[in-house]
């Protein structure tokens, strides 16, 4: 969820739209993750460290802000179990997709998790940590259309959230420049252009597309994942040469993969692996 991905930002909707209807912008979330930095009996308990999140919460399921205007989804579990496991607190800040990697550096924000791809292109600026998911684009068409390879979408309309994996594969098919694709800040907003009619298709992240026509498109919509489209892997992102944060990282998602707890997030998000 790319110029940069998301791979997935603006105002977005992610409740109203079934799991999707949010606004990206500067809420957050309070302090969360468990830790216990007491000393010995007698001694005062220190204060438990917070790192500052950023997360484009118009994503849904992977974040999105709920009726009490609480960043949620399945990257916030993940984040919470590792938080918790290693011991601190994290606190999530709802930053636009456009600009979201600029706030590691001026360290608005200590990590990011935001369904980001981890490309060769973006190690080059930031760290990554090891993934903690696997994902592939995904195109969403009407009904009857058949539009099922990148192929077929030639000579066709087609909405991609603008800067997202899912814009590079298409722009390098099809050419940057080609009016035939409709970019949009968000996600949920290409693939409205595309139930309102305005587009033949949509290309982006399986788990989001998933949910939207779950969602919104029951009996509209058809999915298509093109065999040639690469796997993409998931990484939590923090500001280049930021070793401890990032191993400290890394020792989070080793236990919760090793105990199960990643696998239960999973499930809860997305049900049984197949």
């Amino acid at each position: 969820m790319n110029k940069f991905k998301r791979t997935f930002a603006a105002t977005a909707m992610i409740a109203g739209l079934g799991l999707l209807a949010v606004g990206c912008g500067s809420s957050s979330n309070a302090p969360s993750g468990t830790a216990d930095n007491s000393k010995n009996a007698g001694s005062s308990a220190q204060t438990e460290k917070v790192y500052n999140v950023g997360s484009d919460a118009s994503y849904a399921p992977f974040e999105y802000v709920n009726d009490k205007k609480q960043v949620v989804g399945f990257d916030v579990d993940v984040m919470n179990a590792i938080a918790k496991a290693e011991g601190f607190k994290v606190k999530y800040n709802n930053t636009a997709w456009d600009g979201i990697f600029l706030t590691l550096d001026q360290n608005t924000n200590d990590m990011l998790i935001s369904a980001i791809t981890i490309t060769d292109q973006r190690k080059q600026k930031m760290d990554f940590s090891d993934p903690y998911f696997e994902a592939t684009q995904m195109i969403a068409y009407k009904k009857g259309t058949n539009l099922t390879t990148l192929n077929a979408l030639k000579g066709h309309t087609v909405a991609v959230q603008n800067g997202t994996t899912g814009d590079d594969i298409v722009s390098k098919a099809f050419g940057k420049a080609n009016s035939d694709i409709k970019r949009f800040d968000a996600m949920p907003l290409a693939l409205q252009e595309l139930a309102n009619g305005g587009v033949d298709a949509a290309v982006g992240d399986n788990g989001v597309v998933v949910n939207y026509v779950k969602n919104n498109g029951a009996g509209k919509f058809d999915t298509a994942v093109d065999p040639n489209f690469p796997k993409e892997n998931y990484g939590i992102a923090v500001k280049k040469g930021n070793t401890a944060l990032l191993n400290k990282i890394n020792d989070g998602i080793k236990k919760i993969k090793s105990d199960g707890e990643l696998d239960k997030i999973y499930e809860k998000w997305f049900g049984k692996k197949k």
